[in-house]
């Protein structure tokens, strides 16, 4: 595991929101990033933390994300309203693929090799 302490805030916030056994299913099966931003963002967590999260989760490679990035990303945080610091989505923009939105890109824990 690359970022243990991403995984481990994702993994409790999951089981906060969902239940252990959804929470399993959802890492091993994968989910949107879409579903993973409404789950952190209902935890307990603020939303700072949560944004965190989610931008390691991205670029840590403990998770599949698909589609593949291939070439330089950028993630793209929407916000609630202008000028506000409270992030409601976060959309890929990509060279290749132009803007991705996150109901359209899945993640899921990579598996663990023994």
């Amino acid at each position: 595991m690359h970022d243990p302490n991403a995984v481990a805030g994702i993994v409790s916030a999951l089981r906060q929101v969902h239940g252990d056994d959804i929470a399993r299913v959802l890492l091993n099966n994968g989910l949107s990033l879409a579903a993973l931003i409404d789950a952190l963002l209902r935890s307990s967590l603020k939303n700072q933390d949560a944004v965190k999260l989610i931008t390691r989760a991205l670029s840590s490679g403990d998770f599949i994300v698909t589609p593949d990035f291939g070439s330089p990303s950028h993630l793209k945080y929407i916000y609630a309203h202008p000028k506000s610091l409270h992030v409601v989505d976060i959309a890929v923009m990509t060279l290749d693929h132009g803007t991705i939105a996150s109901t359209d890109i899945r993640m899921r824990l990579m598996p663990i090799d023994k």
